[in-house]
């Protein structure tokens, strides 16, 4: 038996030797040749160099990457660029995406490793990832535009692939402006194209909106002087400037004191209270004013003035001194013209507007009812509340016209009845009244009082109140509306009467929907149309010229039909349509909409069963013109023809009731008389 600490030496020195053993043969049997960019390093190639790459007996592969490859390993460390946005496990094993050991020509940097890092396709790689914003113009460059490597198969020694470019414009752009901007480029230029200019945040000082936005920047910032692009600075901007301080202004200075002091800004600021810089100019016709601002230049905007649109006083098209002259508040004709002409001049012995009116309203006046009764129109009943320009209205000269004013109804009133009775015989007839043609039936109070009983609704209107209609009120056919009209009318129109359908349809619904009106209907029977070619005024239930089934409907009554009440196919209903009608309607023209098939659709075709096919009768429907030779599958032959109906067609079950059977019948003869001996049919002995 051996020692077992003689064993334990035996199995020591063992292992060791098979160590020794695979350190030696991994020395001189390479998985694969290495690609040419390491292939030309003579550290990494030969039996000895494995452990440059795999870190030896103390190392380990990353280890050893990281002392070749310093800028990844930085990148890694400070989570930047685009190995420092791939996981830790990801981002530590190189290997995964980077494999070796495929030969000269194998790319370190191919699809896979793109992949690996999540980039399906590195031709659109999003820049952002690494900190760069990519746009515009740059978007259609390749990539070896500013990368001169990227598509290299074999790196010159010491290049890098993509590292180590430099996000600077003037890195790749010849600098314009020689090194005298303070701003970095992307301050004013965007990555579309030099020609356009940009300042992302110049709102902080002016925001570049209205006519600042077509405005150059040296318009502002002129060479040499304070606010000198050239002078602007990072984090040393100058205070933003104020309208005054480019804009002189043409306000007086009552006006910008005023102004200035219940806004709470400076004279420089005060402006923009007003003038918003997002208008297209400073007399834009949306700059408003406000009363109490118009109240800093000597006029309050105190009643009558309030609601005066600005442009009534101060007139766009005028220069600023004619439109702006620093009127009174009490000089009317500084911008009114005198309404009555010089009419009234020497009766009140002045021109001056406060001797009849009140300085904060034009109405009521010093020109009251006693004295208007003197004119020759007295102010009575409606006319007592009706204001001076409604019957007092200007004249060419701007003027109003208060002598010779026009005193009959139609003068100065629109026809609340559009010229309806402005026949000739009329018309002369109501030429006898003092005040018009309207005074004949309305009085001055209110249009609605008038005597209904001498208005003749048939002579006035053309239309006769009798039958039924004789027995309604004016309001079932004129409605009185929630608003007058434009005439002040509330009394409700009917539309124009006309013939036929279109004067009953003014108020009726038509029940049967246009039925009745369709191509085809005999429009004109007996010189009447519409609803009068069978209704009267006195009922609609009534048809006292009868009715046409055949004409109206194309389904003539006759045979069995012609027996039938027509409530058998029209049921009454026992709440009437919104139409108004009373009775259904039928369920159709085709026989299956009111009978049963008796053969359960064994005739049917296409969907729909003709009955009229074999039951031509009207009459009964146990007549029929069947004809069996043309109109089956099956001609009767000389001793089919003596064979009963009944001997062939037998009743069956279909749907829980007998129907006899007609189609689909077998038509071979052994379907019926079965075979003899030796296969012939058989033929069967009549019974």
């Amino acid at each position: 038996m051996r020692h077992p600490r003689t064993a334990l030496v035996v199995g020591i020195l063992s292992a060791v030797a098979v160590l020794l053993l695979v350190v030696a043969a991994t020395g001189k049997q390479s998985p694969g040749r290495v690609t040419s960019v390491h292939g030309r390093i003579a550290e990494l190639v030969g039996g000895e160099a494995c452990a440059k790459c795999h870190g030896g007996w103390f190392g380990d592969m990353r280890s050893s990457c990281a002392e070749c490859h310093g800028d990844v390993a930085t990148q890694i460390a400070a989570r930047r660029g685009l190995h420092g946005t791939l996981s830790p496990e990801l981002a530590g094993a190189c290997a995964t995406c980077h494999g070796e050991h495929h030969g000269d020509d194998f790319p370190l940097v191919n699809r896979l490793a793109w992949s690996q890092a999540g980039v399906a396709d590195p031709a659109a790689f999003d820049h952002a990832r690494v900190g760069y914003t990519m746009a515009g113009r740059h978007l259609e460059l390749r990539c070896s535009e500013c990368h001169p490597h990227a598509d290299a198969k074999l790196l010159p020694e010491g290049a890098k692939r993509f590292l180590g470019q430099s996000q600077d414009c003037a890195s790749c752009h010849q600098d314009p402006h020689q090194g005298r901007m303070q701003f970095e480029c992307a301050t004013c230029h965007e990555q579309a194209t030099f020609a356009e200019r940009r300042v992302a945040d110049h709102e902080r000082w002016l925001p570049l909106v209205g006519p600042h936005a077509a405005v150059g920047c040296r318009d502002c910032h002129g060479a040499g002087g304070p606010h000198a692009l050239e002078r602007l600075r990072p984090g040393a901007h100058a205070a933003a400037r104020g309208c005054a301080d480019c804009h002189p202004s043409p306000h007086s200075e009552r006006f910008l004191a005023g102004n200035t002091a219940a806004a709470g800004v400076g004279p420089a600021q005060v402006c923009a209270t007003c003038h918003a810089a997002s208008l297209p100019a400073f007399a834009d016709s949306r700059v408003t004013v406000t009363p109490a601002q118009h109240a800093h230049g000597g006029f309050p905007l105190a009643t009558p003035h309030e609601g005066v649109a600005c442009h009534r006083c101060h007139q766009p098209s005028a220069p600023w001194a004619g439109r702006h002259p620093g009127r009174g508040a009490d000089d009317c004709f500084a911008c009114h013209a005198d309404p009555h002409g010089g009419q009234f001049a020497a009766a009140a012995g002045t021109t001056r507007c406060l001797d009849c009116h009140a300085a904060t309203h034009w109405a009521p006046h010093a020109f009251d009812r006693d004295r208007h009764a003197r004119t020759a129109l007295p102010l009575d009943g409606r006319h007592a509340e009706v204001g001076c320009a409604a019957c007092h209205r200007e004249v060419g000269d701007a003027s109003r016209s208060f002598r010779g004013t026009p005193s009959r109804c139609e003068q100065c009133h629109q026809d609340a009845h559009h010229g309806a009775f402005a026949g000739v015989e009329r018309q002369q007839r109501l030429a006898a009244s003092p005040r018009g043609t309207c005074a004949s039936c309305h009085g001055t109070t209110a249009f609605a009082q008038l005597d209904h009983s001498r208005f003749d609704h048939a002579d006035w209107t053309g239309f006769a109140i009798d039958g039924a209609h004789g027995q309604i009120g004016c309001e079932d056919c004129h409605a009185r509306t929630g608003q007058p009209d434009s005439t002040g009318r509330r009394f409700g129109r009917v539309p124009a009467h006309g013939d036929g359908t279109d004067a009953c349809a003014t108020c009726h619904g038509d029940p049967h929907l246009g039925q009745f009106d369709r191509a085809g209907v005999p429009a004109t029977l007996d010189g009447r149309t519409g609803c009068e070619r069978c209704h009267d005024t006195a009922s609609f239930r009534a048809l006292p010229h009868g009715f046409d089934h055949a004409a109206f409907t194309g389904f003539a009554m006759k045979g069995a039909h012609a027996q039938l009440d027509c409530t058998a196919c029209h049921a009454r209903l026992a709440v009437p349509t919104a139409e108004g009608r009373t009775w259904a309607r039928a369920k159709g023209t085709a026989c299956a909409d009111c009978h049963t098939d008796p053969h359960a659709g064994q005739f049917e075709r296409l969907g729909a069963t003709d009955c009229n096919r074999c039951h031509k009768s009207t009459t009964t429907f146990a007549t029929l013109s069947f004809r069996h030779n043309l109109d089956s599958r099956f001609p009767l032959g000389e001793q089919h023809e003596k064979v009963a109906c009944a001997g062939c067609h037998k009743p069956e079950q279909v749907g829980g009731r007998a129907v006899v059977r007609y189609k689909p019948l077998p038509t071979e003869c052994v379907s019926c008389h079965g075979r003899e001996e030796g296969g012939a049919p058989q033929r069967r002995r009549r019974q």
